[in-house]
């Protein structure tokens, strides 16, 4: 089902007594988030963050090795995609905003690749410090399959930096992302705990927007002046030691104590199958159905998307719930790709063109 029927199907539904994140008061005008999609290519979108590689190795089962019980796999290929911050660097850029990456990669192989991938986007790389002695973070994913079946991720190995970076490097980092801000309508901020978007380098900004996406220490930004945040389920119950489940009023109660603890306009709970919940001030919480299928091809990198797209909302004028519309319709589209996937503007406006005029056939005549 698509958005605009999940959202006429739940149109009469109000907040419950039990709880439940309010679905009435979530509906937007499709036709305004097609304006607001056509004024991406004038934004100047800041990325400070944690730049990763993606890889992935294909192989073709061979046979069960007699050395151990483990799959034989015949290599078939090896390809390389923008991973982390990179990944929301290049959302923004197939959006047709002009983006301004901060952070580092290591002198290596892989972080060739990702400046090289940089480059043939026609991507500023000049904020992106090149570090010796520095490790490009790399994921390395290993699919298996059969000649005519689904590739299946068996296994996969993280190569991380095993040091901190020097203070010379986090002070250059810092001050390229002040030059940055100055600059940028919004600055969004990857951080998965690397060191280039650490919290004493992003409460030196001075953003219009400025917002988080933070794997693993949300609350660590509690004076950086956030604007908002888009943390998954998960990384909300890590941050509080608690547990959502099906559990709809602790959602909220750890909603709202993220929106306050770090003083957000919005924070936006990104829920897998469940959707989205979004939380402002004054408000009360509003939930947005998934976009699209609840049976995913490929998550990787699906929130990386989410914020980019969010951001740019945001700079393009955007309320926060036509923003998280925005975001909830790209999250839908990326799940459905394989690989480390981006979403294009081309993309997000058939959506919502589908959807507006499959709205107005059902409006009575």
């Amino acid at each position: 089902m698509n958005n605009a029927g999940k959202q006429r199907k739940h149109s009469g539904r109000g907040p419950s007594s039990s709880g439940a994140l309010r679905t009435s008061d979530a509906s937007v005008d499709l036709t305004r988030l097609l304006d607001i999609v056509a004024s991406f290519p004038r934004q100047i979108i800041g990325v400070v963050g944690d730049f990763v590689l993606d890889e992935f190795v294909s192989g073709e089962i061979s046979r069960v090795s007699r050395e151990a019980p483990v799959l034989i796999l015949r290599h078939r290929r090896t390809e390389s995609y923008p991973g982390g911050a990179a990944n929301a660097v290049f959302n923004l850029a197939d959006l047709g905003a002009r983006v301004l990456p901060v952070g580092v990669v290591g002198d290596d192989d892989a972080g060739r690749q990702l400046l090289d991938h940089f480059r043939r986007k026609r991507i500023n790389v000049s904020g992106i410090l090149r570090v010796r002695d520095w490790i490009t973070a790399t994921k390395t994913r290993y699919l298996a399959g059969w000649t005519h079946t689904t590739e299946q991720q068996v296994l996969r190995v993280d190569c991380e930096p095993n040091a901190r970076l020097s203070a010379s490097t986090e002070s250059a980092i810092a001050k390229k992302a002040r030059e940055i801000a100055q600059r940028a309508s919004a600055v969004l901020v990857s951080d998965y705990d690397f060191g280039a978007a650490s919290p004493a380098i992003i409460k030196k900004l001075n953003a219009k927007v400025l917002t988080l996406d933070s794997r693993y220490r949300l609350l660590e930004f509690r004076d950086a002046r956030i604007t908002a945040a888009t943390p998954n389920e998960p990384e909300v119950e890590a941050a509080y030691h608690a547990r959502v489940g099906t559990d709809i009023r602790k959602l909220e109660d750890l909603g709202q104590r993220a929106l306050r603890d770090l003083n957000l306009q919005a924070l936006v709970v990104t829920r897998g199958k469940d959707g989205m919940a979004l939380f402002e001030p004054r408000r009360v919480p509003r939930n947005i159905p998934i976009y699209g299928s609840d049976a995913p091809v490929d998550v990787t990198g699906a929130g990386d998307t989410v914020i980019a797209v969010f951001t740019l909302a945001l700079a393009s004028g955007a309320s926060y719930l036509e923003a998280a519309h925005l975001a909830n319709y790209a999250g839908g589209i990326v799940v459905m790709k394989r690989r480390t996937a981006t979403v294009t503007s081309a993309e997000l406006t058939a959506a919502l063109r589908h959807d507006a005029t499959a709205t107005a056939r059902a409006q009575p005549r």
